[in-house]
């Protein structure tokens, strides 16, 4: 049994390796992920000032549920939650991890957008790392006031969604999916703001 479990977790943390690229390009992209049956790309082209753009928006999983998968919720005992119990309003997955440079990029303007959102749209950005404690300090330390700490440290979310990260996702009150991003994105920008107004 041990050597199972022993099997599992470095599966996970090769998984969780593979995700996220520390030697992207110089503009901090994240290398999209190869997700099967995935025929539509952003076509938009990236503005003339040159700014970092998302490297993919994908929605060939639109009206897709989310995954009935759990992950711990903020607070004292940081129960476990899943993407259903928010169903009634729109939101906003973020999968992001500290050891991950184009996550950590996009998270103060990912913080900004919650700003911006409010309860209209939670924005729930779930850590992916293994140790729980890292992801809890680093939005401590940058003192990120509208990011709570939600945490997925069996990584059941990012092998759900065979992710790469910073993966993205928009639901609707329906619990259905709209669109999902690889990649980081300035989320206060005006391609940002226009995806998520799909979610009135």
């Amino acid at each position: 049994m041990a050597s199972r479990v022993a099997i599992v977790c470095l599966l996970g943390t090769a998984l969780a390796l593979a995700a996220c690229d520390k030697g992207s390009p110089s503009n901090g992209q994240a290398p999209a992920a190869d997700i099967a049956g995935s025929d539509e790309v952003s076509s938009d082209e990236a503005p003339a000032t040159g700014a970092p753009k998302a490297d993919k928006i994908d929605r060939s999983h639109k009206g897709e549920a989310a995954p009935a998968v759990s992950f711990a919720a903020p607070g004292g005992t940081g129960g476990p939650t899943t993407l259903a119990s928010f169903k009634g309003k729109p939101v906003l997955v973020n999968l992001w991890a500290t050891w991950c440079a184009p996550c950590v990029k996009e998270m103060p303007t990912l913080d900004a957008a919650a700003a911006a959102l409010g309860d209209k749209v939670p924005v729930l950005a779930i850590s992916q790392d293994m140790e729980p404690a890292k992801a809890n300090a680093f939005l401590a330390e940058r003192k990120f006031t509208h990011l709570k700490p939600y945490l997925d440290a069996k990584l059941a979310l990012s092998t759900a969604y065979g992710a790469s990260l910073p993966t993205t996702i928009l639901y609707g009150a329906d619990g259905k999916e709209i669109w999902r991003v690889t990649g980081d994105m300035d989320w206060t920008g005006a391609e940002a703001k226009k995806l998520l107004a799909e979610a009135a």
